[in-house]
């Protein structure tokens, strides 16, 4: 049978995913980027900063330059490009992503058959226990994680244009480093926030709290959301943090907030990226599977959040889409 060989070079583009990705680790973790920012352009000198063979370094940046993460030239020898900067070891940058994915997660990953035909997390069939539990007892890793999540929260700026937070007192359940509930108050300066985390993560969040809006304005909550949320909140925010739960959680932790919630103009919201199964694009069906991957959990439709939120006593009165294909569904207790 004559071969379609334009299909067979999109297979093997494909099926070659991987080997570019872990290209692209290979460079974050040698902190290419850094060495190339100053000044550090050529194979031996790139190799001696890094560690690694000189025939390494060469045959790695070949790739890495072919697919446009670096550039080079005979005069300058390499460049960065807005796609290695990206990758620099400084605060606010996707390398820790970078670097979480291309170890524990693509470990995972590598789990992938094993995973499909159970429904077990790649990660746990990977590590011996659930990522939640591993986390917690590795603390670097944890605050690595932290990182991550944050890179990926470009978002968060966004969210005071669909939801008003003045002079409201917002409860940020799961809400991590603080990353979010900063901008809120930030964004709302006679607003109050409450946050509630693992106990691990509350030190972290009260890191950042304090050199952004201050601890003056925030209370910090170690405990579980699922077991309880603190009360007296108007707006309840789970953003990112259920699809590694289970609905009968998920409806736990709503149950909570609509009994803490002080009055009928409370307001719960629930922001993250929604799936369909018909007219799909690839991104929340790609991180669909990486939870899977990782937690065994994975997206919610807004149907299956309707009726969760149903179950709490809670109606979506509103739907609000923000980048990265996320979608904010903003709740009203039921009168």
């Amino acid at each position: 049978m004559k071969q379609d060989l334009k299909a067979v070079q999109e297979v093997v583009e494909l099926v070659t995913g991987g080997w570019r990705a872990q290209a692209v680790y290979a460079a974050a973790k040698f902190r290419l980027p850094d060495h190339i920012e100053v000044g550090l352009s050529r194979d031996g000198e790139l190799a001696e900063a890094a560690g690694v063979e000189e025939r390494g370094i060469n045959r790695l940046m070949r790739l890495l330059v072919a697919m446009g993460v670096f550039e080079w030239s005979p005069e300058t020898g390499y460049r960065n490009t807005p796609v290695s900067t990206a990758l620099l070891d400084r605060p606010g940058t996707m390398r820790d992503m970078c670097l979480l994915y291309g170890e524990e997660f693509y470990t995972a990953w590598g789990q992938a058959a094993e995973c499909f035909r159970t429904s077990t997390a790649g990660f746990e069939l990977a590590y011996g226990e659930p990522l939640y539990r591993h986390l917690d007892s590795h603390p670097d890793l944890a605050d690595r994680f932290q990182r991550t999540m944050k890179a990926g929260n470009l978002f968060f700026d966004h969210v005071p244009e669909i939801f008003d937070f003045s002079g409201k007192t917002v409860v940020d359940c799961g809400g991590g480093n603080g990353h979010l509930l900063s901008v809120i108050l930030e964004a709302a300066p006679d607003a109050r926030g409450k946050l509630i985390d693992r106990d691990h993560v509350v030190p972290i969040a009260r890191e950042y709290l304090a050199g952004t809006v201050g601890l003056d304005r925030v209370e910090l909550f170690g405990g579980d959301m699922f077991t309880s949320v603190p009360e007296g909140g108007d707006v309840y925010i789970f953003c990112r943090v259920l699809a590694g739960w289970s609905d009968e959680d998920a409806v736990a932790a709503f149950e909570h907030c609509r009994r803490a919630m002080t009055s009928p103009s409370s307001r719960l919201l629930v922001m993250d990226r929604m799936v369909v199964d018909n007219g799909s694009t690839v991104l929340p069906a790609l991180w669909d599977l990486h939870l899977l991957m990782t937690t065994g959990g994975g997206h919610r439709s807004v149907d299956r959040f309707r009726s969760l939120l149903d179950r709490a006593g809670l109606d979506i009165e509103r739907i609000a889409g923000l980048p990265m294909e996320t979608t904010a569904l903003i709740a009203a207790p039921r009168a």
